[in-house]
């Protein structure tokens, strides 16, 4: 993979570009597709953005959103436009597993390559293009330092500006992780001299859900976690009943498990979901506890050292058995 440096000359030249991020795109992944979407768009290109799968209902304000292709839903013809594409940016992933059956096209596709991320261990090789550092926020700050980089910081507007703030917020924990760096505050301050309202944005993301979500919450602290003190570990599990009873959507238990985080002396938080397919994991910690080696030895997954993600595909009786199991050779460390 060549240095993302040498991709910049050809943005002189209009392109047919397809973005596309991981599946179930979170803030920084549809903040970031899209704010690079508004950057080319302004320089000529022609733009689609693909994501594998749907999204939550609380990014549906984001500007251009409905343009966004879900190739789930659409797949004739987001293979159609992959195949006419000159160049493929690929967002807020490293690997592409991370789209799940989009993957295998992505991997087909003849187009140049174009890797932006800020995960652990990128499939450098399968890219052409790219800039992966995990010292970044978020892919959000990536994007504004490609645009900045690459001279075209005057074109950033209110629509871009909306999204990257979107992605690096909601990355950053509302600017209170160790990833907000002095960056951060000038990427932010640069961004808010556009005249977008950052306030909209927080209210249309975490101000935006239906009451059932609300009540969906207060049964899962209530009744699905548990609190493992001789570990300083939390766990919680989430059944299909549960999902159907509180008729929870894509995006409705985003940012759950950081509740478990809020408990004095808890270092590290855990939380899974029964979902159709496999049980999902979602891993969270402070300090030096790396969640994403975990992660990876244990769940199949990966992404950053203090949140991360995993599968199962066992039942989710005997996946959360498997974690309390392995967690007893995590003791030490995790005291």
């Amino acid at each position: 993979m060549q240095k993302i440096e040498l991709f910049y000359p050809l943005l002189a030249t209009p392109q047919k570009v397809v973005i596309t991020m991981h599946q179930k795109p979170d803030g920084d992944a549809m903040g970031s597709t899209l704010g690079l979407y508004h950057f080319l768009k302004a320089l000529n290109h022609t733009v689609t953005v693909i994501s594998p799968t749907n999204w939550a209902d609380f990014l549906d304000w984001m500007p251009e959103v409905d343009q966004v292709v879900n190739f789930e839903m659409n797949k004739e013809k987001s293979l159609k436009i992959l195949g006419e594409a000159t160049v493929l940016f690929c967002l807020d992933f490293n690997i592409f597993h991370r789209t799940k059956h989009l993957a295998v096209h992505l991997a087909e596709c003849k187009a140049i390559k174009v890797l932006i991320d800020h995960h652990q261990q990128p499939d450098t090789e399968s890219f052409d293009f790219g800039v992966s550092d995990t010292s970044k926020s978020s892919t959000c700050e990536m994007i504004f330092d490609l645009i900045k980089g690459a001279g075209y910081e005057s074109l950033i507007n209110q629509d871009i500006a909306s999204c990257l703030y979107a992605g690096v917020m909601t990355d950053t924990g509302s600017f209170r992780f160790p990833s907000t760096t002095a960056s951060v505050h000038y990427m932010i301050a640069r961004l808010k001299e556009t005249g977008f309202q950052h306030a909209d944005v927080h209210n249309h993301i975490y101000d935006n859900f239906l009451e059932n979500r609300l009540r969906f919450i207060g049964f899962a602290l209530m009744n699905r976690m548990e609190v493992l003190y001789e570990f300083n570990v939390a766990l919680m599990y989430i059944t299909r009943q549960d999902l159907q009873k509180y008729s929870i959507k894509t995006g409705d238990s985003e940012g759950l498990v950081n509740y478990l985080l809020t408990i004095k002396g808890i270092k590290f938080g855990a939380i899974v979901i029964d979902r159709d397919e496999e049980r999902k994991w979602s891993f969270r910690s402070k300090g030096g506890f790396d969640v994403n080696q975990f992660a990876r030895n244990h769940f199949e997954g990966g992404g950053h050292a203090n949140a991360s993600g995993g599968r199962s595909s066992k039942s989710i009786e005997q996946t959360v058995l498997d974690f309390k199991e392995v967690i007893k050779t995590y003791k030490n460390q995790l005291q």
